[in-house]
């Protein structure tokens, strides 16, 4: 198949932001797949298998896919401390910075399948800004491709979904967050392209994108979305 190419520039204009955290801010690829190893080896699961279900998706939700047989509350508190116990080689992704930092603190948050302590820690680790709130593997008791988490996100921001423009990279998330009714932009960061058909729009990553705010009352995005 042919890479994508750019197409011509998109003019969005929304209330509010939602991204979501790895693979769309931050990279902690490395964490994540060395911690759900180290658990996998703790409860005679396939490392590769665990690795499969975890991406994008709540631990919680991972554990019960893995072990049914186990108690996911208790699980989940293993999986938590080993997975905060490894912040090495968590870094911001490109272009986070700047498009972040030209964001008024009421216009955006992040809609996570990460638990509260570990969103909090990646973020910091990363160096990004980490809001007062947001919404986590806690908050919802549905998570992605649910749309729960971004309706979620939504009313924290207080817009309507369809005012909001999410960032994802994973299948499960731009599922998410088309069925909430927000206006999907999908990352080719870590899945192929063929995974992300929910998505309203395809970028490379975040350096594609120039954000201004119109009289503090909307935000605008511009970007050249990938043809596939």
């Amino acid at each position: 198949m042919a890479s994508p190419v750019a197409s011509s520039q998109v003019t969005l204009r929304c209330k509010g932001i939602l991204f979501d955290m790895d693979g769309i801010l931050i990279s902690s690829l490395g964490s994540v797949e060395r911690s759900w190893t180290k658990y996998a080896k703790l409860r005679q699961v396939d490392p590769g298998l665990a690795i499969s279900h975890a991406h994008g998706r709540r631990a919680v939700e991972t554990i019960a896919a893995l072990r049914p047989d186990l108690d996911p509350q208790a699980e989940l508190k293993v999986i938590e401390d080993i997975e905060l116990a490894d912040g090495e080689g968590i870094t911001v992704l490109p272009g986070v910075l700047k498009l972040i930092h030209k964001l008024p603190i009421d216009r955006w948050t992040v809609v996570t399948s990460a638990t509260d302590r570990l969103a909090r820690m990646r973020l910091a680790t990363a160096g990004i800004p980490v809001p007062e709130r947001l919404v986590t593997a806690e908050h919802v008791l549905q998570g992605k491709p649910d749309p729960a988490p971004f309706l979620a996100g939504a009313t924290l921001l207080g817009f309507a979904p369809g005012n909001c423009v999410v960032f994802e990279d994973s299948s499960s998330g731009v599922v998410s967050g088309r069925a909430a009714g927000c206006t999907v932009i999908g990352t080719t960061f870590s899945h192929p392209v063929e995974s992300l058909a929910a998505a309203h729009y395809l970028i490379p990553d975040l350096t594609a994108v120039d954000v201004s705010v119109v009289d503090g009352e909307g935000v605008v995005l511009r970007f050249a979305p990938l043809n596939a």
